[in-house]
């Protein structure tokens, strides 16, 4: 067990996260502003972004670089730093580090050498978006960006419409129409909206059902990054989804899927498992004694 007190005197020094503008530099802080001028060292996702910022604010702190392709040859480097008492700043590009950005693994290693890691308030799009789109906030599970390939997305997505949670994702200009077709193939056509260009001269937010918002991403040429918020599983969902085979035995399940979806046996009895959420032994035992 480790206890941090972040603020009582340590030899060590403290690495701060700090989220930066996600796109309007006036969101940024007092406190962020001061943290960035006083440490060290500012551990930068991409110092070629971060120096705009800091020239901005006339901050002349030194950069270093902290990326996907470079985090794990830093991290021994940063934690001799911190170790030697030196504090450092962690920036993403925007927003929080360590969401959906770099910063993960340096945090847990910190933390394991029971260094100091004090994380500061700010700036993140997922939180905009869900509170702008309307949609239930009370329980919320944020996903990220889901995979770029189409079978892995769409598995995924199948997973995670069992929730009841609004669900929270990240998506590129690239692959918005994509993901909004593969929502509606998964999910159905539930309440929607995506929250775009966040805090920036171009922010948008278009809400509706699934079916309008692909409607309307096939009229527009999607722009910037991109928030998808969707409605979680009512429970007339849930019900709607496990009454079909509720009433049917193993063996007939399977029969379903391999004579009326043409699945074959190998994959009926996969997904007969994923329906019940059985081990496949079982599944398989049950349907070739019969």
């Amino acid at each position: 067990m480790m206890i941090q007190k972040s603020f009582e005197n340590r030899s060590e020094g403290s690495l701060y996260v700090v989220p930066t503008p996600i796109g309007n530099l006036e969101d940024i802080t007092y406190r962020a502003l001061s943290i960035l001028k006083s440490v060290s060292v500012i551990a930068a996702e991409d110092t070629r972004n971060t120096i705009k910022l800091l020239n901005h604010f006339e901050i002349s702190t030194p950069l270093i670089s902290y990326h996907e392709h470079n985090k794990l040859g830093r991290e021994d480097q940063l934690l001799e730093r911190l170790a030697n008492g030196e504090s450092i700043a962690l920036v993403s590009d925007a927003g929080m580090p360590a969401i959906s950005d770099p910063g993960y693994e340096i945090v847990k290693a910190a933390t394991e050498q029971n260094l100091s890691v004090i994380v500061l308030p700010g700036a993140n799009a997922a939180l905009c978006a869900l509170v702008g789109s309307g949609l239930p906030n009370k329980e919320f599970l944020f996903y990220g960006f889901l995979p770029r390939k189409q079978k892995e997305k769409e598995e995924e997505l199948e997973r995670l419409g069992r929730y009841k949670a609004t669900l929270l994702f990240y998506e590129s200009p690239y692959r918005v129409k994509d993901t909004l077709k593969a929502i509606q193939k998964q999910l159905g056509n539930r309440n929607i909206a995506i929250a775009r260009e966040l805090t920036k001269r171009f922010e948008e937010y278009v809400r509706g059902t699934t079916e309008e918002l692909i409607e309307w991403a096939s009229q527009h040429d999607p722009r910037g990054e991109f928030c998808i918020v969707v409605e979680g599983n009512s429970i007339e969902q849930q019900e709607e989804v496990e009454i079909w085979w509720s009433d049917l035995e193993i063996p007939a399940h399977v029969d379903h899927y391999i004579n009326e979806e043409g699945l074959a046996s190998k994959d009926a009895i996969k997904q007969v498992a994923k329906d019940r959420e059985l081990p496949k032994r079982e599944v398989y035992q049950a349907y070739h004694i019969e």
